[in-house]
């Protein structure tokens, strides 16, 4: 059971190792497969049970990661409650799944994009492939951003210049709330609290609390580039694709 066990002496990750480019080249095989066969896959009646599937398998991988914590002795309030971006972004990643709100995508777009895929490229992580928290940080983190190139391409979901401002008003909301749970169980969630111990972005800038500030202009100068690149074009030629009903 070693390979489910809380320590990492055997499963030593190294970055930009076999196994990470194995995790990077799937990346980047899997979103190309949902590109070319984005018309292939409307079918609503049957990708209506892939959803609920993943969905349904995110949620089970989260709660054996939890257990794992749990009988490894390593759960504890300070950092094992799902308010990391990354896990923010897999709770609206199942939302979205199960519901097809277009709010969710539209927040969903911008923290997977923009945090998910520096998670898979620059990974914090210890354990390396076959440790069991090796396939959850890189499962839950694909499907972060696959769910949202399925969306955007197969279901024909686009971002709005509005959907920055949601996205804004959303974190915004949940930051002094962050702040209050870190305040309480000695956390230091999203890093509101403090800076890494270890070398990061935020060391450039500037002390706490003002690399909060320059962490938001910063979120949303990358959002602004992502919304570009998202974008419905309004060239007139674009065919919309339109959206089944559930049933």
């Amino acid at each position: 059971m070693d390979w489910f066990g809380g320590s990492y002496k055997d499963f030593d990750f190294e970055m930009f190792s076999i196994s990470h480019w194995m995790i990077i080249a799937i990346l980047l095989a899997g979103s190309t497969a949902i590109f070319v066969n984005r018309r292939k896959f409307f079918d609503n009646n049957k990708w209506r049970k892939v959803e609920i599937g993943a969905a349904v398998s995110l949620i089970l991988i989260e709660l054996t990661y939890h257990f794992w914590m749990y009988i490894n002795g390593d759960w504890d309030v300070s950092h094992a409650i799902p308010l990391e971006l990354c896990s923010i972004s897999l709770i609206l990643t199942v939302l979205l799944l199960l519901t097809r709100k277009k709010i969710i995508y539209e927040i969903l777009l911008f923290t997977a994009l923009l945090g998910a895929s520096q998670a898979i490229f620059t990974p914090a992580l210890n354990f390396d492939f076959p440790h069991f928290r090796f396939f959850h940080f890189f499962y839950t983190h694909l499907m972060d951003i696959w769910v949202v190139f399925y969306f955007t391409w197969v279901k024909g979901y686009r971002p709005t210049i509005w959907s920055v401002v949601k996205l804004f008003v959303f974190l915004n909301v949940l930051m002094p709330i962050i702040m209050w749970i870190n305040k309480l169980v000695g956390g230091n969630y999203m890093y509101l609290s403090h800076k890494p111990k270890t070398a990061s972005l935020l060391d450039v800038l500037g002390p706490y609390p003002y690399y909060i500030l320059s962490l938001e202009g910063l979120l949303i100068s990358l959002s602004l580039i992502v919304w570009l690149i998202f974008r419905e074009k309004g060239n007139g030629n674009t065919k919309k694709i339109k959206e089944l009903p559930i049933r």
